[in-house]
Order: structure tokens, then C-alpha cells, then sequence
């Protein structure tokens, strides 16, 4: 799940990085409105985190953008600015959810998962498909009666099947979802995991599609 981190804070922004990466997520840091509306016009976030105080103009500006374009991205604004006026003008303009720094990362996570959770229209937090259901707070879920816990990047690999069962994606896809834009990309990670993956579920579980990618077998649970 890609998410843009727009936060001029270095620091802040590697900790909210590494912190994210570690709960499953693929994220995307930049610091300027600049770089945010570029990206955002790429497309292909699960959310976004919205700093409001950046260099170059507000947070809430690219917010406004964002709803303006009829952009449905989910937004979480992170700010000192946690003033309840700062907090109406931000729900008002379109934010999904809002906290105040400093903040905690695992709350971060559970909030951006509540966010996009919303917004896919999932009641429910687990994702089950073929005896398999997964709590993607814990990154990890029962199989055959087993417990089994999943890498970040193999729940990567395994929620971007989940999330679309019966779909082929394609190996570019899912590398579009382990790899931040601005990072290198190991030629064989996807097959990698995959065969972890498939160590742990069963060789039938995901399917390759020969010249076309990965989908899932069976039916939902």
C-alpha cells in the first residue's frame, strides 16, 4: 500500500518512513507542495499524509487541490498545528482524519488503515480469500488452522493480491507497490516473495500466470 508522506522535516519524515515500511506500508516521502502535487498527479496512493506547515505553501492548499480535481485520496493531516479551528479547517477541506505531533507511529498505521479501510467500503479489517484471514495490524493470519506471520514485504506482496482477488497483477504492479518511486528495484524481489509466500500458504495458493503475473486461487473464504 503506497502512501505519499508530504513533510519537510527530515528527521520526521525518514522515522515516519521507517516506522510505516515496518507496519506493511510502501511510503513515499517528499518535502514540498511542489513535489506533493506531482506526485499526487501520478496517481496510485492508497493516502496520503499531509504536513500543514511546508515551505513552499500549506498542506491544506494541496488538500484543496486534491477535492478540487475530484482526487478521492484518503488524507491524514500530521501537524503541530492541533488547534481545534486548525482541526475544523482541515475536516472541512476534505481530510479523512487529523493528528497532532508529537504523534505515535503505531497510531499513524491504525489510523491511515481506518482511512483507506473507509474509503474502500470494508466494514471489517481482516482480509480473508481460500481459509486464509489476515489482520493486516499485526501482519499476520490463521491458515488451516495454523498461525502464520508475514515479512512487511510479503504483506505487501500478499494484501496487493487480497485486495484485488481473482485479478492477475501484473510483476511491475506489484513492484510499483514494494518500491517507493525514488528507489532502486531488485530485479527478482516479486519472485522472491512470492516463493516465501508460497512456502507458507501452500504452492497452489498463488498462481502465476504465465506472461501476465500472480493472481490468486480458490475461492473466498
Amino acid at each position: 500500500m503506497r502512501i505519499l508522506i508530504v513533510e519537510d522535516d527530515a528527521t520526521l519524515a525518514d522515522g515516519l518512513s521507517v516506522g510505516l515500511r515496518l507496519s506493511g506500508f510502501t511510503p513515499e516521502p517528499v518535502e514540498t507542495c511542489a513535489d506533493a502535487d506531482a506526485a499526487l498527479a501520478q496517481g496510485g496512493f492508497a493516502a496520503v499524509v499531509l504536513d500543514i506547515m511546508l515551505p513552499d505553501g500549506s498542506g491544506l492548499d494541496i488538500l484543496r487541490r486534491m477535492r478540487k480535481r475530484d482526487d478521492p485520496t484518503p488524507a491524514l493531516l500530521l501537524t503541530a498545528l492541533d488547534q481545534v479551528r486548525d482541526r475544523i479547517a482541515g475536516l472541512d477541506l476534505g481530510a479523512d482524519d487529523y493528528l497532532g505531533k508529537p504523534f505515535d507511529l503505531d497510531e499513524v498505521a491504525a489510523r491511515l488503515r481506518s482511512i483507506v479501510r473507509r474509503a474502500e467500503g470494508r466494514a471489517h479489517a481482516d482480509l480473508a480469500w481460500n481459509g486464509l484471514s489476515v489482520d493486516p495490524a499485526r501482519m499476520s493470519g490463521t491458515h488451516k488452522n495454523r498461525e502464520i506471520a508475514f515479512s512487511p514485504r510479503e504483506f505487501v506482496i500478499l494484501r496487493a493480491l487480497l485486495e484485488r482477488p481473482g485479478a492477475i497483477l501484473s510483476k511491475s504492479t506489484l513492484e510499483d507497490r514494494l518500491y517507493g518511486w525514488q528507489e532502486g528495484i531488485e530485479s527478482n524481489a516479486v519472485e522472491v516473495h512470492i516463493h516465501k509466500l508460497r512456502a507458507k500458504l501452500g504452492a497452489d495458493f498463488i498462481q502465476t500466470v504465465r506472461g501476465a503475473g500472480y493472481k490468486l486461487s480458490g475461492e473466498t473464504a
